[in-house]
């Protein structure tokens, strides 16, 4: 009786036999499908090629096949094979066209798919957008919510257009008269004398700088300015209600923000170009805002959110913007090169003067704390303190190179701050009118704000990062850079409690404990 293989049907070479089926098998056959399966072909049990069992037999001479004995049966062999592989050839094309059919449906798909991802980016930042306006709804009282109360109305998004009857303000000077001055002079009597009282005590609630060393981001805020025209140019805070702070950006708006309930309470629009310059009165819910647009707008910021005065100037871009003490003047300045001051209760030109010590133009503007002198940047490099009473040069700073970017006082009265496009911070001393410290930074930093607090214990620094030192000793607290893109303003909240800072990339941060 011959064995056969019961995998191939034909006699085996080297025959063995699996002790779980009892069947036999070529063992080159069997090794290949153990070693793929680990099972008997029969019964499908668990089977190693160490169990399988050699069966001794003659050598077996295999007879020549039939088919090959004869020139025709060989020529019938190759024919067959030839169909067979003509066979396969159909198959492969037909499989490679399919491909074909699928990859080009990908192809389409993955388009389509982009067109759509793209028109949603578009619906996304319109979207934004629509948000930081409608955003204030959520945060406006609708009113007594009683059983018999009929339905209420939202109001609008608080949004302060120009308003048709604010006439063009004329830009003769009105002169700053004997009772201006000497309302400006008892002003700065009792800011003096206030100061002294303070003296050089130090206020109880005041963040002491081990706490300040401490600080981290709390918020990031995004969504006050359109996405579409990225960028914060301006910032102020608040003296009183330090929640609300006031932004200025690139799309020509300027924003209201409260921080504790982090919604938008208005946003004021009616500048033609970017608002470059805020500030918050520090009694009133009024706001000043100055922009290239050669303009100085006041804005009411209450129940009716409307445009009070446009100050008409300038006939260059403002570049500087300065409320004074009092509270009823702002001083501005312009590449036009002149310093002005107006009255922002009547929006009247009071008086302007040229940049007497050269013929280049204003960067920038501050009031001293007592609202009787100011300091003025130029673009060749100097800071030029006036007398306001006199309206007049009585000093002149230089010792930056490069267009003066940011000046500001000290609460203390004694110290200024200045910085330039030279990478460094200069410190004044207004008692004996020199420069008595500079804090260097890294080559290549810019700087774009400067802030004391309201104590004058620490000095804020905005431009490559954002940054706090300790007055006095002038000594660096803390830097921070969570900022993606260049900051452009900081400010202290009340007794230092917080920071914010802005930037070119859109955000409003607030940094604390």
């Amino acid at each position: 009786m011959s064995l056969v293989c019961a995998i191939s049907n034909e006699v085996p070479e080297h025959p063995v036999v699996s002790p779980v089926s009892g069947s036999i098998f070529e063992r080159r056959l069997i090794e290949k499908y153990i070693k793929e399966n680990n099972t008997d072909p029969i019964n499908g049990e668990e089977l190693t090629v160490e169990q399988l069992v050699d069966i001794k037999t003659a050598s077996i001479v295999k007879p020549k096949p039939v088919t090959g004995t004869s020139i025709p049966a060989i020529l019938k062999m190759l024919q067959d094979e030839w169909d067979a592989v003509m066979l396969h050839a159909f198959t492969q094309r037909q499989q490679l066209q399919t491909a074909r059919q699928e990859l080009s449906h990908a192809l389409y798909q993955h388009d389509a798919a982009c067109r759509v991802i793209g028109r949603l980016t578009k619906e996304v930042t319109a979207a934004r957008e629509a948000l930081a306006t409608l955003k204030p709804q959520a945060g406006i009282s609708v009113g007594d919510s009683s059983a018999n109360a009929g339905p209420t109305t939202i109001p609008q998004p608080a949004i302060a257009m120009e308003a048709a009857g604010v006439p063009n303000q004329p830009t003769e000077e009105a002169g700053i008269t004997d009772d201006i001055i000497r309302k400006l002079q008892e002003k700065a009597t009792v800011l003096t004398q206030e100061r002294k009282k303070r003296g050089r005590t130090v206020p109880e609630d005041l963040m002491d700088q081990e706490s300040l060393k401490g600080f981290k981001t709390l918020a990031s805020h995004p969504g006050l300015h359109s996405a579409s025209v990225p960028g914060i140019l301006s910032l102020d805070i608040h003296s009183e209600d330090t929640s609300k702070i006031l932004t200025g950006g690139n799309d020509k708006n300027a924003t209201v923000f409260n921080k504790d309930t982090e919604q938008i309470i208005a946003v004021l629009k009616g500048h033609t170009k970017k608002v470059t310059r805020v500030i918050y009165h520090p009694n009133e819910d009024v706001v000043i805002t100055g922009s290239p647009d050669t303009t100085i707008r006041v804005w009411n910021v209450g129940a009716s959110n409307s445009l009070s005065q446009i100050i008409r100037a300038h006939e260059g871009p403002v570049t500087g913007v300065s409320l004074h003490p009092t509270g009823d003047y702002v001083l501005s300045t312009s590449v036009d090169q002149n310093w002005a001051f107006s009255d922002i209760r009547t929006g009247k030109l009071l008086t302007k003067v040229s940049n007497q010590t050269s013929n280049n133009t204003l960067t920038t503007g501050q009031f001293h704390p007592d609202g009787l002198i100011f300091g003025t940047g130029t673009s060749d490099s100097n800071v030029v303190i006036w007398d306001l009473k006199e309206q007049s040069n009585v000093a002149t700073f230089s010792g930056h190179s490069g267009p003066i970017t940011a000046i500001s006082f000290s609460e203390n009265g004694y110290y200024l701050a200045t910085s330039a496009d030279d990478c460094c911070v200069k410190l004044w001393d207004l008692r004996k009118l020199k420069n008595f410290k500079t804090l260097v930074m890294d080559d290549g930093y810019e700087i774009k704000d400067l802030c004391f607090d309201q104590s004058g214990t620490y000095l804020g620094v905005a431009g490559t990062d954002v940054r706090v030192y300790m007055c006095k000793q002038w000594q660096e607290l803390k830097v921070f850079n969570d900022h993606t893109a260049l900051a452009t303003g900081i400010r202290f909240g009340k007794h230092s409690q917080f920071i914010a800072s802005t930037s070119m990339d859109r955000t409003l941060k607030l940094y604390g404990i």
